[in-house]
């Protein structure tokens, strides 16, 4: 089976009962099965029997991307969806295709596929006033690089858009949250994937991700902004992060978001050695015993995202 022919897709990124203008095939015991054909449409009951019982994932013929992308803003644009709706749509079908960016061992490719994605993020914040609440609400919490990338980025673009930043700043800083971990590629997955605490010299190797992820940007065309959240994120304005020790106003600005967003999504995310906090004990935490390692106007902007989004909620 190749699967280089096919890119993933989630099931909840379909209209139901409405016809689609691509194939639809299910990967069962490694033969690739016909679903769904072109111009057909798949039910509501089966959507919400997929969602319940299949960890299966879809895939459509790579050919067919330009379809499916079509089919995806047209569904978000059609102005029959309401800002929900809107939010699982585009959180749906951006979930299949971070996985598939951050399996690809083409950087230069995957950071091209990632702009539409980044731009769709940034339209629907700036246009949907309820967008981020609705976004951080479909967290999944659990942790896998791509949806804590993917949930960082997120985050990172409703915090930078409270804190003034514009529509292209914004694609920058939500293009660096994305790939702010990509040097974790070349840490030995013993360590990404292991179930427990890092001994110090399993630590002392994840803490080289940044460097890793700079050497991985620098043979790439991103901006400079981009780089510095990839390498800057561990930093603090107490001098005392990593790589560098960089401290206060020396950390570039958007990698000061990124520090704040990818620890409250560290902190919130189910992992198997620890129990996530709830968004509000997290801010807490962040606000009382780390504050002091964030820039504080960020930090007072990163508490009025949170309580925005949460207000209305008893998760929070």
């Amino acid at each position: 089976m190749d699967l280089e022919k096919y890119f993933k897709i989630r099931i909840n990124s379909i209209h139901p009962s409405k016809p689609i203008p691509f194939d639809i095939f299910i990967n069962i015991n490694n033969k690739m099965v016909h679903y769904l054909r072109r111009g057909n449409a798949i039910s509501v009951e089966k959507i919400l029997n997929f969602e319940s019982k299949s960890s299966n994932p879809f895939y459509v013929p790579v050919e067919q991307r330009p379809d499916y992308k079509s089919y995806v803003h047209n569904r978000i644009s059609s102005g029959e969806l309401s800002s929900i709706e809107k939010a699982v749509v585009l959180r749906e079908c951006s979930i299949a295709l971070v996985e598939e960016l951050f399996e690809s061992p083409d950087i230069g490719q995957a950071l091209e596929e990632s702009k539409q994605i980044i731009t769709n993020f940034v339209e629907l914040i700036d246009d949907e006033p309820t967008a981020m609440s609705h976004l951080i609400s479909l967290s999944s919490h659990d942790f896998y690089t791509y949806n804590h990338s993917l949930d960082v980025s997120i985050y990172s673009i409703g915090l930078g858009s409270v804190a003034g930043y514009s529509r292209l700043d914004l694609k920058e800083l939500g293009t660096g949250a994305l790939f702010h971990d990509i040097g974790k590629r070349n840490v030995s997955t013993s360590i990404i994937t292991k179930s427990g605490p890092l001994n110090d010299i399993e630590w002392a190797q994840m803490q080289k991700h940044p460097q890793f992820g700079l050497q991985i940007l620098n043979d790439e065309n991103v901006a400079e902004s981009v780089k510095a959240c990839c390498f800057e994120h561990h930093e603090s304005f107490l001098g005392n992060g990593y790589p560098q020790q960089l401290e206060g106003e020396d950390i570039h600005p958007m990698a000061r978001i990124v520090a704040i967003t990818d620890t409250y999504d560290a902190l919130t995310t189910k992992r198997t050695y620890n129990k996530p906090m709830s968004p509000r004990d997290a801010m807490l935490f962040m606000t009382h015993k780390l504050g002091k390692k964030y820039d504080p106007d960020l930090m007072e902007a990163m508490n009025e995202v949170m309580f925005r989004a949460y207000s209305s909620s008893t998760n929070y």
